[in-house]
């Protein structure tokens, strides 16, 4: 692909944005900016949420990961199907009814404040975190590819980057967001499709012969039931009901698009018709990994050492200009469709659940404290970028993960119980507590379990840790 060609593509693709933006923006009170005044057509929120949903890292993973782990996602995934029906019907219902903006208001009406601001708190942590080691590697990405050839520093691909999303999302921030995530789907899905019909004139295969091969592959093994495996059927599923849950349900960044739906029934077909689409996408990228490795042996392509370069390196150097402008549209959809979201949840859940300012406030301070939260992100970033370790930055996006497990305790205690905590200062020492103990499970858990190894299942030992320390804070009383 000629040097000029992504540049080009980039500036595109932002200017697209720009252009949605101000269409959105038009007539948008301050109200839109955490809402979208909540009159978000849902088969538009199903359709840009797989864009939300499937960062960089997905996106150039899980096509990769087929050579090392087969299909054993997809029992993972087969869990998010389930976690998201639980959300539509569970938690979904009752943020509607209490009509809230940050869903941790919840937290305060039935735990406190100091429980509310502590699952706040880790949100943004791991927030700010996750969203900034997914954005950086997909930056890092986009510098081999396109901005080292031009000169352009790591730190000014970073700035210009966020810059950008600020710009396009600063005025109506969630109601813009629910029209770029449409957007961006389509580029992402546009990108796979292209990437198959160029592995099927490499291979002169029809698309029926790329079926074949998808199926009659060893690299297709969905199932495996050896219970001291990473990959054990039934420690994938429940976490992935779990994770979703966590990691969806209760999570500002995307369930802030969900309550812009115009009511609760919305919402949830919306989240229905979502956790199909979800599913095929899914399906979609773990074929494509297949058919990427099939290519590679066919054409005696080398394959990379890392597995996350091989749909890169394949898309940029092997498939021909379009199919490299569609990758790059492709990946830097994925990338900017999560972080975009991100800084908008991040501002919302500041204003609402750390000030305390749902209604009133002013457009500056939010304009300030959303240009707070975009320096924070370029911070993180550079700073992974300096760090350049690939395991050690990776090491701090786990320890992240971890914060969502406080959450889980959190929600899962006030939805099932009536019991009142008594102590409250001593909730945020138990929500830290149980990370901590976590990760020592996490690195020791074969020597002391007699083999088993602890995966995603971990998150649901961390909200069981949390649940039993608010259960020791707390007594029998009625929900406020």
């Amino acid at each position: 692909m000629d040097s000029m060609v992504a540049p080009i593509v980039i500036l595109g693709y932002f200017a697209l944005l720009l252009c949605i933006a101000h269409l959105t923006s038009r007539h948008a009170g301050e109200a839109a900016f955490f809402t979208g005044d909540r009159r978000s057509p849902w088969p538009l929120v199903a359709f840009g949420m797989v864009g939300a949903t499937i960062s960089g890292v997905t996106f150039v993973s899980v096509p990769g990961e087929v050579g090392t782990s087969q299909w054993h996602y997809l029992q993972f995934v087969l869990g998010n199907f389930v976690g998201y029906w639980v959300i539509a019907f569970v938690l979904v219902p009752i943020y509607y009814r209490m009509r809230l903006v940050s869903i941790y208001e919840y937290l305060s009406s039935r735990l406190g404040t100091v429980s509310r601001k502590t699952g706040a708190w880790s949100f943004i942590v791991s927030q700010t975190v996750g969203a900034s080691f997914r954005l950086y590697l997909v930056v890092g990405v986009l510098q081999t590819l396109v901005f080292d050839a031009l000169g352009v520093p790591f730190a000014v691909t970073v700035a210009v980057s966020i810059a950008m999303i600020w710009l396009y999302t600063f005025r109506a921030g969630i109601k813009t967001v629910v029209w770029t995530d449409t957007l961006q789907t389509v580029f992402i899905i546009a990108a796979v499709l292209t990437a198959v019909v160029a592995i099927s004139r490499g291979l002169d295969a029809s698309p029926a012969r790329l079926c074949d091969i998808v199926r009659q592959s060893s690299l297709s093994t969905v199932f495996e039931f050896d219970w001291q495996s990473r990959h054990n059927f039934f420690k994938q599923f429940a976490a992935g009901v779990g994770i979703v849950i966590v990691m969806n349900g209760l999570d500002q960044n995307i369930m802030q698009k969900n309550l812009t739906c115009r009511n609760c029934a919305e919402s949830q077909k919306n989240i229905m018709v979502f956790s199909v689409i979800f599913l095929l996408i899914n399906v979609l990228f773990l074929s494509l990994g297949v058919l990427l490795y099939r290519y590679a042996e066919v054409r005696q392509v080398a394959l990379p050492a890392l597995t996350d370069n091989l749909f890169p390196q394949l898309a940029t150097q092997c498939f021909g200009t379009f199919a490299a402008m569609a990758f790059l549209l492709g990946i830097t959809s994925a990338a900017y469709s999560s972080a975009d979201s991100a800084l908008t949840a991040l501002t919302t859940v500041f204003c609402i659940d750390i000030l305390g300012r749902r209604e009133n406030m002013p457009p500056r301070r939010r304009r300030l404290i959303h240009i707070g939260f975009s320096a924070v992100m370029f911070c993180v970033v550079v700073l992974f970028g300096a760090i350049n370790d690939s395991s050690v930055v990776s090491g701090i996006f786990t320890l992240a993960g971890y914060t969502y497990g406080p959450l889980l305790g959190l929600f899962l205690f006030g939805l099932t119980t009536s019991r009142v905590i008594g102590r409250h200062a001593w909730v945020p020492v138990v929500c830290l507590a149980a990370p901590v103990v976590c990760f020592f499970l996490s690195r020791y858990s074969a020597v002391i379990l007699g083999g088993y190894q602890m995966g995603f299942d971990l998150l649901l030992v961390n909200g069981a840790l949390v649940y039993a320390g608010l259960w020791l804070l707390s007594a029998p009383g009625r929900s406020r």
